[in-house]
């Protein structure tokens, strides 16, 4: 696994996310923004914007294609790397992803909202059992049997990977269009169709997943979503109304960790994602400056 070092880390690549890198790239900033595979996905699917300035009755796609060729004419690469974990250090932060490692002296949070909600049991039993990343904590399941919960994709190649260390692997593919991954799916993982988690079940640690019909007796459960959310990602982070704790700067209650855009709450706007990107950007910049 690799490791990367940089000024900013930006996480999430949405209206917010992509505002603060043009402000810290402006600034000649080092930065690395990491996002999913689409960028913006709520802003695809708007027919018309009518309410952001001197684009009146845009179509949502073509404003996103906008925002995405304004990042890349100023050679800004979009990292497709889902993070799964952020660890706060001295005047700096370990960004923890699927394929690599970053660093940065600060960090800012453009994660957008989730509307999947969490499973029963899944944020009691994080860290006894529940995890997001199988490449990160793999290795503690070696020879036991676990299940994946993969609300995307990428739970495919975890579950594989997962294959080659554990007694047992399950794969439940909560996505649509998931048929088309199963060629790719390693003969060991079992896959479970049409049947989804209700629970996760064990006194202290983790001891099955309660599905619609039975109960998988398991040691590990793997959720794998697209993003992870905020006080997941961050033990410690002040949340409130569901949504993160800022003040006039944008800075949370971490020393160098920023939030913007729809995570911070209402009203979610997409005016309102921009300038929150761009003052959390500022902020940061300055906050690395001070240092």
């Amino acid at each position: 696994m690799g490791s990367v070092e940089c000024d900013i880390a930006i996480i999430g690549c949405g209206p917010a996310g992509l505002s603060a890198a043009v402000n810290a790239k402006v600034r000649g900033k080092k930065l690395v923004l990491l996002g999913s595979e689409f960028c913006t996905p709520k802003l695809h699917k708007a027919p018309h914007v009518d309410n952001y300035l001197g684009f009146h009755s845009i179509s949502g796609e073509k404003l996103r294609q906008k925002f995405i060729d304004h990042v890349k004419a100023m050679g800004i690469e979009i990292e497709r790397d889902r993070v799964t974990a952020v660890v706060p250090q001295d005047n700096s932060f370990t960004i923890r992803a699927r394929d690599k490692v970053y660093n940065a002296n600060s960090v800012i949070l453009a994660t957008g909202v989730s509307v999947t909600k969490l499973i029963p049991g899944e944020d009691d039993k994080l860290g006894l059992g529940v995890s997001y990343c199988a490449t990160c904590d793999g290795g503690l399941y070696k020879n036991r049997t676990v299940a994946v919960l993969s609300y995307i994709p990428d739970g495919v190649d975890e579950a594989n990977y997962l294959a080659d260390i554990c007694e047992k692997v399950y794969l439940l593919p909560l996505y649509k269009g998931h048929q088309d991954r199963q060629a790719k799916v390693n003969k060991k993982v079992e896959v479970i169709e049409g049947e989804k988690p209700l629970a996760i079940e064990g006194d202290t640690l983790v001891s099955g997943v309660k599905l619609e019909k039975r109960t998988l007796e398991v040691e590990g459960v793997f959720v794998i979503r697209d993003a992870v959310l905020p006080d997941k990602l961050i033990p410690g982070l002040d949340i409130e109304n569901n949504a993160v704790n800022i003040n006039r700067d944008l800075a949370t209650n971490i020393t160098g960790l920023y939030a913007a855009g729809d995570n911070t709450g209402q009203p979610h706007q997409l005016a309102k994602a921009v300038g929150e990107g761009q003052v959390a950007a500022l902020n940061a910049v300055k906050y690395i400056d001070n240092l």
